[in-house]
């Protein structure tokens, strides 16, 4: 049975960590402070780390930080369709912010246009509406959530 709880973010001090156990051995992280999220198993050398190395998007690399314990945290990527998107945007990790894009209903003589790959004849019901894109420092990525529609202003 997992247990969550808040706890002091070991990337940013912020007391807005919420931890999630997995089980024994495993927990995840994720700071509403600074938006960082890590793993238990995120740590140099690990499988886990060489994959994400792979996927991610150069900037996230850049901003790959190395706690004091050796764990490794990474910006967020949130992605709700009927909401929004909260993501790291910019061009170095010295000149980036919380990117936050609101959600728009995809119009029905516009549908064609968002179709659901590998699903015939099935559409996206949302996109994300860049015209809405509002940039927040590093430190407010609860204002971005909230922008979204995530949490309440």
């Amino acid at each position: 049975m997992s247990t969550d709880k808040l706890t002091i973010c070991d990337r940013c001090g912020s007391d807005g960590c919420y931890v999630t156990e997995v089980n024994q051995d495993i927990n995840n992280y994720f700071c509403y402070g600074c938006g960082f999220q890590s793993n238990s198993l995120m740590r140099e050398g690990e499988l886990i780390m060489e994959e994400q190395m792979e996927i991610l998007p150069e900037l996230y690399k850049d901003l790959k930080y190395e706690d004091e314990n050796g764990q490794v945290w990474f910006p967020s990527t949130i992605n709700l369709p009927e909401k929004g998107m909260v993501f790291a945007n910019g061009s170095t990790s010295k000149n980036w912010k919380w990117a936050a894009v609101k959600s728009v209903e995809v119009k029905e003589e516009e549908k064609e246009k968002y179709p659901i790959p590998g699903k015939k004849d099935k559409f996206y019901k949302n996109r994300m509406d860049m015209a809405t894109m509002k940039m927040f420092e590093e430190r407010d990525f609860i204002d971005a959530l909230s922008y979204i529609g995530v949490l309440p202003e």
